[in-house]
């Protein structure tokens, strides 16, 4: 019993040095860079923990990281969520310049091959911009709505197929600022109307808004929350924007904020 003991204790103390190995530094670096799950070698938290409640965001540049910006959303989530009583990670899945048709192609990389619990969605800018700065300028959007439609369900459909809930978000409005005007103030652009930028995304946003009450998804309506808070008394939709486009960080605070308080209602203790 005594050597059996001996050998038991041996066997362990191999397991947990192999383990210990696997979580150093350069192994820790390549687990973030590849957005894997946990290092096997965290004995004591495979023992003890609670399941962690991963989470991707999956969407355009005005999901992923930016040069400035301090806290987008899915970061403040990820260090949130744990306050909120959810242990939780959030992987970052945005693209810059993506639309859904691009969205539909990585759906299986980015997203459901992570086995997300949750996945937040949003796509749109980029769906219905209007290339006018080419040449000749394009004078159609560059994913139609009637695609946009097709291709977003799609995305919801099979996120819930390989087990994941879903919360979708409009995308925000815009605002004309200089650049912009030199490069978008041609037809069918409106350079005279201050929402003459974004009101054939706005047709977008709608859409997103009839997915989500024909798929029974839970919504955050960025563009209405956006466009409300710019209707207050000395405030204006340009405050939560950093180029016209992007959302600035209190852009990104005002949608972590409303994406907590919905994951919480759900999920919290």
């Amino acid at each position: 019993m005594a050597d059996h003991s001996v050998r038991r204790a041996a066997l362990i103390a191999v397991a947990v040095m192999a383990g210990l190995a696997a979580c150093g530094p350069q192994a820790r670096v390549a687990r973030e860079s590849t957005r894997r799950a946990a290092c096997p070698g965290d004995l004591l938290t495979l023992i003890s923990a609670p399941k962690v409640f991963k989470v991707v965001a999956f969407g355009d540049s005005t999901t992923a990281p930016l040069a400035g910006l301090k806290r987008p959303y899915a970061i403040a989530l990820g260090e949130d969520l744990p306050n909120r009583g959810i242990a939780a990670t959030v992987i970052n899945a945005g693209i810059g310049g993506n639309n859904t048709t691009q969205a539909r192609k990585r759906l299986k990389d980015d997203v459901l091959d992570q086995k997300p619990d949750l996945v937040i969605v949003q796509f749109g800018i980029n769906d219905a911009m209007v290339d006018v700065w080419t040449n000749p300028p394009a004078t159609t959007s560059r994913v139609s709505k009637k695609d946009y439609e097709v291709n977003l369900r799609d995305i919801v459909r099979r996120i819930r197929a390989g087990g994941g809930q879903v919360i979708l978000m409009t995308p925000n409005p815009l605002r004309w600022v200089k650049y912009l005007r030199e490069h978008f103030g041609k037809p069918p652009y409106r350079l005279d109307d201050p929402q003459g930028f974004t009101f054939i995304l706005r047709d977008y946003a709608e859409i997103v808004r009839q997915i989500a009450r024909s798929e029974k998804v839970p919504l955050v309506d960025v563009y209405t929350i956006f466009e409300d808070y710019g209707k207050a008394k000395g405030h204006a939709v340009d405050d939560l924007l950093g180029d016209g486009v992007h959302p600035n960080d209190a852009g990104h605070k005002i949608i972590a904020e409303r994406l907590l308080e919905m994951i919480t209602s759900r999920l919290g203790p």
